[in-house]
């Protein structure tokens, strides 16, 4: 098993995690610690657990609006704010079920 060294809000965490997996929870890290930095400029430093709540609910809102998209086009609509109300076509929409499948394993499995 590996350890990976993270920063998020200027704090360190030591995450275990399973080999190879290294990039992809610093890739996750850097993530969250860009949307913990957007809110320490928006609401400033509020303690520790209150921003990394918040920060999770933020990654939550967007998985729940990408999921939501999914299922709307899966129902055969339109993604919200689409090209002149074009239908996506189904090459798009097979590439945004496994993104949106992608995203959710990896959220599981961190």
């Amino acid at each position: 098993m590996a350890q990976v060294s993270i920063q998020i809000n200027g704090r360190d965490y030591l995450i275990a995690c399973e080999d190879g997996e290294e990039k992809h929870l610093t890739f996750l890290a850097d993530y969250v610690n860009r949307q913990v930095d957007g809110l320490v400029e928006s609401v400033g430093q509020v303690g520790e657990a209150r921003l990394l709540l918040m920060a999770s609910l933020m990654v939550a809102d967007e998985l729940a609006e990408a999921s939501q998209e999914l299922e709307e086009l899966k129902a055969g609509g339109e993604i919200a704010g689409g090209t002149a109300g074009e239908p996506v076509a189904p090459v798009d929409l097979a590439k945004l079920t496994q993104r949106i499948e992608d995203i959710a394993a990896r959220l599981e499995s961190a």
